[in-house]
Parts: structure tokens; sequence; C-alpha cells
């Protein structure tokens, strides 16, 4: 199951789209932004009722 979900790009600030995978609880990856290919780690968590919660960092930041 693949929910859309809006972040904005620590580096550049744009809002980018992402599809995330709500069947795995708890996920952490790094995906390129889209405006400037910049790496952002995710931190995502979803929930049994398919909500999903994302956390964009930038790669240095804790």
């Amino acid at each position: 199951m693949l929910t859309p979900s809006l972040i904005d790009c620590p580096y550049c600030g744009e809002t980018i789209e992402i599809l995330v995978d709500a069947s795995i609880p708890s996920q952490q990856y790094i995906e390129d932004c889209q405006v400037c290919c910049r790496p952002i780690t995710l931190r995502i968590s979803a929930e049994e009722d398919g909500s999903v919660q994302v956390l964009a960092s930038g790669e240095n930041d804790a």
C-alpha cells in the first residue's frame, strides 16, 4: 500500500511528494530531493489505521 506524502526538503525548502509503503510500521531510508538532488533522510512511522508520519532531515542533522 503506497501512500503519497508531502515533505519539505531540508536543503532547498521545496515541497515534494514521496510515496511511502504504509504496510511497514517503522522505516528509515535516504531519498534524493527531486529538485536539488541532495540526500534527505526519511524516518517513517505507519499506524494500523493507514496514517503515516514522515520526518525529513538533512544528511548531517541529528
